[in-house]
């Protein structure tokens, strides 16, 4: 309450090279096994603003994330029942490949994922932005089948507790639900790495480039992805415009080209 939560809410989403806790409570672990009661940090948090310790923005973003999408996802876990788990709205069924399932962050070239696979190496945790936009991100626009990503989530992270998991990965991360928890799929090109860290500065690749040598894997697969999923995208208002935005794109031929030439076992 006094070191991380009065910058929580400026810095929440935000991912640094050299700083992988940010201003995180790293409590997920201790919340998700029962060993502490979410009621006591909501608490806590409350009493922090209303003694003038922490601004609103931090302590609400805290509280959302604890009181709201934490209990959220426990009461959708036991309302879906035991069959969500094998939820396939996208027909993703791709394998995971040795390099991911083994945390092989050295095999990768892509600074985004080769940093966070090896914060989840060395830690078994990284914060929720890296879980969903470069991890996630990734297995969505390779296609990878959702329940093997659910089970690399549950048993590399520390605090990966089967109701946490399962709905944040099947549902929010993968859309294997084809949309029952969120109202789109969490699908992202480079620029939106680009603009929430300093990851892509060293990186090999260019976040603006789709195509050639230097092409972000994260730009050039979101595209990839949109074209496999037009017919579902477009009648979603929410991603109706990305399609719109891929039928303008001069180069679509030449991003497919790369996509069906591409190792799929091969890291970025």
């Amino acid at each position: 309450m006094k070191k991380r939560l009065p910058t929580f809410g400026r810095w929440e989403d935000a991912i640094l090279a050299e700083d992988w806790a940010m201003s995180h409570s790293l409590l997920s672990a201790a919340l998700n096994l029962g060993l502490l009661d979410p009621a006591e940090c909501v608490e806590a948090a409350e009493g922090a603003y209303r003694a003038g310790d922490a601004p609103l923005n931090s302590v609400e973003g805290y509280v959302r994330q604890v009181a709201g999408w934490r209990e959220y996802m426990w009461n959708l876990y036991w309302y879906f029942g035991s069959h969500y788990r094998e939820s396939n709205a996208l027909g993703h069924d791709a394998p995971l490949p040795d390099w991911f399932a083994s945390l092989d962050a050295d095999a990768v070239q892509a600074n985004c994922l080769s940093k966070t696979l090896a914060q989840v190496r060395d830690r078994g945790w990284v914060h929720h932005i890296p879980r969903l936009m470069i991890l996630g991100n990734h297995a969505l626009q390779r296609g990878w089948d959702p329940a093997a990503v659910t089970d690399w989530f549950h048993r590399c992270f520390v605090d990966g507790y089967d109701w946490v998991m399962l709905t944040n990965v099947v549902g929010m991360s993968q859309y294997a639900d084809g949309g029952r928890i969120t109202t789109k799929p969490y699908a992202s090109g480079g620029a939106y790495i680009n603009t929430m860290s300093d990851l892509c500065g060293p990186c090999a690749y260019r976040p603006t480039e789709r195509t050639g040598e230097r092409a972000c894997p994260y730009t050039a697969g979101y595209w990839e992805f949109v074209h496999r999923h037009r017919e579902r995208l477009s009648h979603n208002y929410r991603t109706a415009r990305a399609v719109k935005q891929l039928e303008r794109l001069g180069d679509l031929d030449e991003v497919l080209g790369d996509a069906r030439r591409r190792d799929p076992n091969a890291a970025p």
